[in-house]
């Protein structure tokens, strides 16, 4: 076959769109469309309450928010779909980031913002109606589900496959909880205490590659990857009941940064080493067990183009700690960005980290084949072959990347489940406590994880919706961002748009699904499925009800509560 294009191009290409995006189209849609103020008072400040609603600096806020959407799905996806070559995976994720993912993520932050800091499920009901809200916490419910357990098997596995990130991956929290108390408790320069954390970082990753730690398999009869996964859960569900500032957010804080230094090694790799792409750019000679391309090529790349995920965090626990309201740009859009990068950075790792094509097609040889593990394999490669770092070394700093991401977004799954799980029982006309949310959260959760074994093989059960579920999630979220701009008497076509498109994609994906499932006799994922098809439906029949009804009334006015002097934050301060 003939050589591909050098991977140094194409990362100057994608990079460079994707800051033009930053710099040209969320400024667009900061001023234009979602007009952010920075003096209106943000639900931090209205409901400052130590625990979850916490005016934080937006670079620490970036930093939590940017971990917990990013997990290992932008790894994940583009790794599985460069299978049908590296053009479309490379097109989707660089326009879908800037097009696609940029605005739903910071859509879905503006629109909690504006509504003190409430959920999805709580802002569908203001905007859609009753029936919308009930059935959009229950696709919720179930994303959250999948992400839970899912993550916590993969992470598991990856912990079992890479004990040289168990030392950085359970340290990394030791460190967190030391900058909390030094950022919050103590007041120290933020700058000093980023440099000290990050330092403590970059010395766990050596120190895990040479003192690997593993859990002797058959400990009370139970393997290594059973103990990670209830450890994990434990975890989970401790991190998710702390006051936000104490370990999630210092914790996802200096791991976004140690996570972009190994991005930072990823790219300069690509720069000295200029790797080319030995993947075609389009596989026209596909493996027999793999799908069309069309649709589902925008559902195996979710995280990385457009997340309905995002949105469950802009809304559950970003929103409540966003100290500026146009700090929403830096925080919403350049997220999306950062794992944007990411995913940028997993296609050309898994398509120019083989030396020759039949290398790169011999581990392409099945769909299923393609993963966390094959990013951790080449990119250690590339890493070894551009800076000259041990190949153990490299493949350790990855896979401490990947189990980072899995993790932290693991435990803030769980924090929202915990959310969810309180709003549904409103519709009863329930109250639980947080431990109560958090008890049956968790005990859903394992109880899906174990229930094809205790090898944890029930946590990717139905991860086969998790694509199709994920996206849907996408485009409600656009609706209500739709409906709220159309309220407001704003453009909203850059909100519509995205959203007919991803709605499209992501039916037509669900759809060939319950096919699938059909004739597999796989009635537990084709119960599921269908469910989720209603409940999708029904809330955008709803969404488009409202939105007819929306041309009728006249534009909403502005919320003009604004911040005081004292609650303004002095640049670069973290408080609580």
């Amino acid at each position: 076959m003939n050589e591909g294009p050098n991977a140094l191009l194409l990362a100057v290409i994608g990079v460079a769109i994707m800051l033009a995006g930053y710099f040209l189209y969320s400024k667009y849609l900061s001023k234009k469309v979602f007009k952010l103020n920075a003096e209106f008072k943000t639900p931090a400040h209205a409901f400052n309450d130590g625990t979850d609603y916490v005016p934080t600096n937006k670079f620490v806020l970036w930093g939590h928010h940017f971990t917990s959407v990013a997990g290992a799905a932008p790894i994940v996806g583009p790794a599985i779909a460069v299978i049908w070559g590296w053009l479309p995976a490379f097109l989707w994720v660089v326009f879908g980031t800037v097009l696609f993912a940029g605005m739903h993520d910071l859509g879905s932050l503006w629109a909690s913002v504006r509504n003190k800091g409430q959920s999805l499920g709580s802002l569908s009901g203001r905007y859609i109606g009753p029936r919308g809200r009930n059935l959009f916490l229950v696709v919720i419910f179930f994303l959250l589900m999948m992400v839970i357990a899912a993550f916590a098997t993969i992470t598991a596995d990856l912990l079992v496959a890479s004990p040289t990130a168990v030392i950085p991956t359970w340290g990394a929290l030791i460190v967190a909880v030391f900058v909390g108390q030094a950022m919050y408790r103590y007041n120290w320069n933020l700058p000093i205490v980023t440099v000290v954390g990050v330092a403590a970082l970059c010395v766990l990753v050596p120190l895990g590659d040479r003192f690997p730690l593993a859990i002797p398999e058959g400990v009370l009869g139970l393997p290594a990857t059973t103990w990670w996964i209830i450890i994990l859960f434990v975890y989970g569900a401790v991190a998710s009941l702390l006051p936000v500032w104490v370990l999630m957010q210092p914790r996802d804080y200096i791991n976004g940064l140690q996570l972009f230094i190994g991005l930072g090694l990823l790219y300069a790799s690509f720069v000295i080493a200029t790797p080319t792409v030995v993947a075609p750019a389009i596989n026209n000679n596909v493996p027999a067990d793999t799908p069309s391309l069309m649709p589902l090529l925008f559902v195996t790349i979710a995280c990385g183009a457009i997340s309905g995920f995002h949105g469950t965090v802009s809304s559950g626990t970003t929103a409540k700690q966003i100290d500026r309201e146009t700090d929403g740009r830096f925080v919403g859009y350049f997220g999306a960005v950062g794992e944007g990068l990411l995913a940028l950075g997993a296609i050309l790792v898994t398509t120019a980290g083989f030396r020759t094509f039949e290398e790169w097609e011999e581990i392409y040889s099945s769909f299923e084949n393609g993963g966390v593990e094959v990013f951790v394999q080449a990119g250690g490669t590339l890493v070894n072959q551009g800076l000259g770092l041990p190949e153990s070394l490299s493949a350790t700093i990855l896979a401490t990347m990947a189990v980072l991401f899995a993790a932290t977004t693991m435990d803030t799954a769980v924090r929202l489940q915990r959310y969810v799980v309180q709003e549904i029982a409103e519709v009863f006309n329930l109250k639980i406590g947080m431990y109560t949310a958090t008890a049956i959260s968790v005990g859903v959760c394992i109880a899906l994880t174990f229930s094809a074994g205790a090898d944890g093989s029930g946590g990717v059960l139905i991860w086969p919706l998790f694509g199709t579920t994920n996206q849907l999630l996408a485009a409600l979220t656009l609706g209500i961002v739709v409906v709220m701009l159309m309220r407001k008497g704003r453009p909203f076509l850059p909100a519509l748009i995205p959203m007919v498109f991803v709605l499209f994609v992501s039916m037509f994906a669900l759809i060939l699904q319950v096919g699938q499932f059909y004739n597999e006799g796989n009635w537990l994922l084709f119960g599921l499925d269908i469910i989720i098809l209603v409940a999708a439906v029904w809330v955008m029949l709803e969404a488009i009800l409202a939105m007819v009804r929306t041309k009728k009334l006249d534009p909403e006015p502005e919320d003009e509560q604004l911040l005081t002097e004292d609650e303004k934050l002095p640049v670069g301060t973290p408080r609580r």
